[in-house]
């Protein structure tokens, strides 16, 4: 585990149930792995939770497995490029927060169909942010972009929040132009009308149990694992900075709480993992092989592929000393607690069960940790 020694306040160090109890929230692309391991979190923080989602985009899914739609306050089966349909949904739902992750989000796809990629991650994003805007009791705005974003210069340094954004392939300079659209509304429209606050956050590269998406890395490796069949690994050297989709999920929540709180939040946050927890994707593959329980290969796929950045790092400072988070469970816990997952499926355990109860341990380690920083100050160590 992470250690805390940060300045942030106080009630924004872990997810705060009493925040979110009874609290109106809208979660655009629920159904989808990240927004299905958040959608349970928020349930079990007792939240009011309203979902939008063109539909569920793998099959098995979290969402279905994990029986998701249950816990639900309303459903709306809606693309987000269709304004007339978001703005209806927002309508009913007159969310308080608004925690924006629908997207197209794979790379190779992006070159596939630029369109789509554009259309979805861009005028998606207008589309919410309008809608939003047009909510009376909307306070908070989370809008969940990419570290991708970034102009990758290749560099070891990891891109802090005022680096230059860009992106030479669709699905990044996408992301890029969602993070320049926020922007633009916080300045043009919230700011001055004294609007939601909205900010956006970028992270990249979540493992976890439950991701089911093509052209991924953990879900292809547990895919060939569970049929006992090699993965065809593309770029090996890659470097990436993987997290467990717990890490980020509540910097996003504990960033909703301080948008609440104060204006000064409304602005661009990293959420990335430790500097020693970014490696390359043979490494992560050698750690899961370890893990799993029978033989699992892997082939290097000599086809051509389209441009990806090979190294990739972020700067997750601001949030550290600013919010007072950081990523709880390291890469070796992120691939133990990915593993027994999928695991756990393999042997026919409740899906749910397993996954609310990661939720449980992550949020108690988070509340143990702000009590001992807390604990910390009034002893007047020095520590926050």
């Amino acid at each position: 585990m992470a250690d805390l020694g940060l300045s942030g306040p106080p009630n924004s160090r872990f997810v705060d149930p009493d925040f979110w109890s009874g609290r109106r929230v809208l979660v655009t692309g629920h159904t989808g792995f990240k927004g299905a391991w958040l959608a349970l979190w928020l349930q079990d923080v007792g939240a009011e939770v309203t979902g939008l989602s063109n539909g569920v985009p793998t099959s098995p899914s979290l969402y279905d497995l994990a029986g998701v739609r249950d816990a639900m306050a309303g459903e709306h089966s809606e693309d987000v490029r269709d304004f007339p349909a978001v703005a209806a949904a927002f309508a009913a739902a007159r969310p308080e927060i608004v925690i924006h992750m629908a997207a197209q989000s794979l790379v190779r796809r992006s070159f596939e169909d630029p369109l789509e990629t554009y259309g979805t991650n861009v005028m998606g994003t207008v589309n919410v942010l309008e809608a939003a805007r047009r909510t009376d009791g909307c306070r908070a705005i989370v809008n969940v972009t990419s570290d991708k974003c970034y102009e990758n210069l290749e560099r070891e340094a990891g891109y802090r929040e005022d680096a230059r954004i860009g992106g030479s392939d669709p699905y990044s300079s996408s992301k890029g132009c969602a993070e320049l659209v926020t922007s633009a509304f916080r300045r043009s429209f919230f700011e001055p009308a004294g609007g939601p606050q909205a900010a956006s956050v970028r992270a990249g590269n979540v493992i976890g149990g439950g991701d089911w998406s093509d052209d991924r890395l953990l879900p292809d490796l547990m895919r060939a694992a569970l049929e006992g069949e090699p993965l065809r690994v593309r770029n090996p050297d890659a470097i990436r900075p993987w997290q467990h989709v717990l890490n980020p999920l509540s910097g996003y929540l504990v960033l909703a709480q301080a948008l609440c709180e104060s204006a000064e939040y409304a602005t661009a946050w990293n959420f990335g993992p430790a500097d020693d927890d970014a490696q390359p994707v043979r490494w992560l593959v050698d750690r899961v092989q370890r893990r799993w329980h029978t033989d699992l290969r892997w082939d290097l796929d000599t086809e051509p592929q389209p441009h990806e950045a090979h190294s990739l790092r972020v700067d997750s400072s601001l949030a550290r000393t600013k919010l007072g988070w950081c990523p709880l469970w390291d890469l070796d816990e992120a691939i133990d607690r990915t593993v027994s997952w999928y695991q756990e499926f393999e042997a026919g355990s409740d899906t749910r069960s397993a996954t609310r109860a990661q939720i449980e341990s992550y949020a108690e380690s988070q509340r143990r940790l702000s009590l001992d920083a807390g604990a910390g100050t009034r002893a007047g160590t020095g520590t926050p």
